[in-house]
């Protein structure tokens, strides 16, 4: 017969394991036996952008017209003559019937342009204006400049246009990156960046100053799909000089087309909304459009107008506009406004608007017809900025200069 100890040991042995019974965790299910919850869609975050500044600012290098329709053919549209929020929300007003808007502007690529940009994209985003263009003609200017008016680009999803009455150099080229498409007609020039008004007084300093320029630059280039070879490749043209990239360049640059950054996040949004069968006749006409438009007319210096007839002609073999996403399909951009006007949210307290700043009126000569050449830019007065100061154009002013 066991002895009282004995069996108290044996007892006490017993209700740990009971316990330890007890309090197993139920064994994990896989997917296999338990029926999992679908996960929610992933969500397409944009770089929030910052506060605009509304203090009173000119167009001092540089003019701007806006028109209601991408036929350019039919004029440049109504010029620009202030800046303040309630005069560009008065002469946008009329392109909500169209759904679209095409911003030409001839000049430098300044601070002024770059509010020009901010202040375009959130009078459009407020009067639900979707389809935007950027009709630019520029020798260049200064790469501040050029980045934060490229960073408002981007986050507004502008079309880029270059005609080929119109170049686009130095400065300018680095507003193509952040386009979500690119038709370019017109040449695309570059050259080496310098600073035009810098306090250096030696070779260290002065690249130190060009250093954060360009860390910047590599930046801003990366988080917009561009090649960092771009940079490197600016690096070696002299600043008197000047580059005309090739068809080929400018692709592989990611220069051109549809913008791969954009692709991207269009991917997440479309397959979402449009379905699979969607994108894929999106990227058959993507090849399409590639090889029976852009490259041809490239070959041929055929202009914008060309280019985007050709491509509206060949996406109906490809079932766009498609009816259940008709705003977000190929060449979308030039549809315009496909549903009802919407409601636009009232402009923002009259005491919280600047005063407007007039300008001076672009000149008749400024509009150019689509066989006459463009007229030469206003010169800009110095700023201080890493510029591009090159090549002599065929009309005798500098090509990528800030002044």
């Amino acid at each position: 017969m066991p002895k009282p100890a004995m069996r108290l040991r044996w007892s006490s042995i017993l209700l740990c394991l009971l316990a330890a019974a007890c309090s197993r965790p139920a064994p994990v299910e896989t997917s296999s036996g338990l029926q999992q919850p679908a996960s929610a869609a992933p969500t397409v975050q944009r770089m929030p952008q910052p506060e605009i500044d509304w203090s009173p600012v000119q167009l001092e290098a540089g003019n701007a017209w806006v028109s209601c329709s991408p036929d350019y053919h039919q004029g440049e549209g109504a010029p620009i003559l202030s800046l303040a929020y309630l005069d560009l929300r008065r002469v946008l007003q009329d392109c909500r019937a169209s759904g679209l808007l095409r911003l030409r502007y001839v000049g430098k690529v300044t601070p002024s342009f770059a509010a020009l940009a901010e202040r375009m994209g959130k009078v459009a985003s407020d009067l639900r204006i979707g389809k935007r263009i950027l009709d630019i003609d520029s020798t260049g200017g200064t790469v501040e400049a050029a980045l934060r008016a490229g960073d408002a680009i981007g986050e507004n999803d502008w079309t880029i246009w270059v005609r080929n009455d119109s170049h686009c150099y130095s400065a300018c080229v680095l507003l193509l990156p952040a386009g979500d498409m690119r038709v370019l007609a017109g040449p695309v020039g570059i050259h080496r960046m310098i600073r035009v008004q810098s306090t250096a007084s030696s070779r260290r300093e002065l690249g130190e100053e060009l250093r954060k320029v360009s860390e910047d630059l590599r930046n801003y280039l990366e988080r917009n799909g561009a090649s960092l070879e771009l940079y490197d490749m600016m690096s070696t043209v002299p600043n008197r000089s000047l580059r005309i990239l090739t068809d080929a360049e400018l692709e592989r640059l990611g220069l051109t087309g549809e913008n791969a950054v954009e692709d991207d996040l269009n991917r997440i949004r479309l397959a979402r909304r449009c379905g699979s069968d969607f994108l894929r006749r999106k990227d058959a006409f993507r090849q399409a459009y590639e090889a029976q438009c852009l490259r041809p007319a490239q070959a041929g210096d055929a202009d914008v107008d060309a280019i985007n007839a050709c491509g509206l002609a060949l996406r109906a073999r490809f079932g766009f506009p498609d009816p259940r996403c008709p705003d977000v399909g190929p060449m979308s951009e030039l549809d315009g406004a496909l549903l009802a006007i919407p409601e636009a949210p009232p402009p923002p307290e009259i005491h919280d608007a600047p005063a407007p700043v007039e300008v001076r009126a672009p000149a008749a000569r400024h509009v150019p017809a689509p066989s006459v050449a463009p007229a030469a830019q206003a010169a800009p007065p110095a700023h201080a900025g890493a510029v591009a100061e090159g090549a002599s154009t065929p009309g005798g002013e500098e090509a990528a200069s800030a002044n």
